[in-house]
């Protein structure tokens, strides 16, 4: 079943189990897809790679729409992100923990021969492509960095 099947069904249990925090999320995930569907020169559809990373943007934002409404107080929006976040993540693979990031990053340091910080960009093209929805590419970049050093 590809991402979108799930996302459409998922829209399904939502509405018959009156969730609005999941359904929300879920329709927020279809809108996004068919925005990317229909943009000038995407074709007749988007795999489930494009997919993963859409769903992955609106992690992002997810978390950061989340933080802000701690910070202001504002529960409800705050554990309403939560639900949605918590929808968004399902989907997501799961995130590769420090010392899985660190060897994954030193067996391609090695890989490409890099030795110094001058390598960096070397080391990030290769890396983003291989981690990539697996590690956040700042976390990468600042363990990349870190490593060189």
């Amino acid at each position: 079943m590809t991402i979108e099947e799930q996302v459409n069904q998922g829209i399904k249990e939502s509405m018959k189990a009156q969730d609005k925090v999941k359904l929300g999320a879920y329709r927020n995930i279809k809108k996004v897809i068919l925005e990317a569907k229909t943009k000038p020169g995407a074709g007749d559809g988007i795999d489930d790679a494009e997919c993963l990373k859409i769903i992955q943007k609106l992690a992002k934002q997810s978390t950061e729409s989340a933080a802000i409404y701690k910070e202001q107080g504002r529960m409800d929006l705050y554990e309403e992100e939560n639900g949605q976040l918590q929808v968004l993540n399902s989907f997501l693979p799961k995130p590769l923990t420090e010392e899985e990031l660190t060897a994954a990053l030193k067996e391609i340091i090695a890989s490409v021969g890099a030795s110094s910080p001058k390598d960096m960009g070397k080391v990030m093209g290769v890396a983003t492509k291989q981690l990539s929805g697996k590690a956040d590419g700042k976390a990468i970049s600042e363990k990349v960095k870190a490593l060189l050093s």
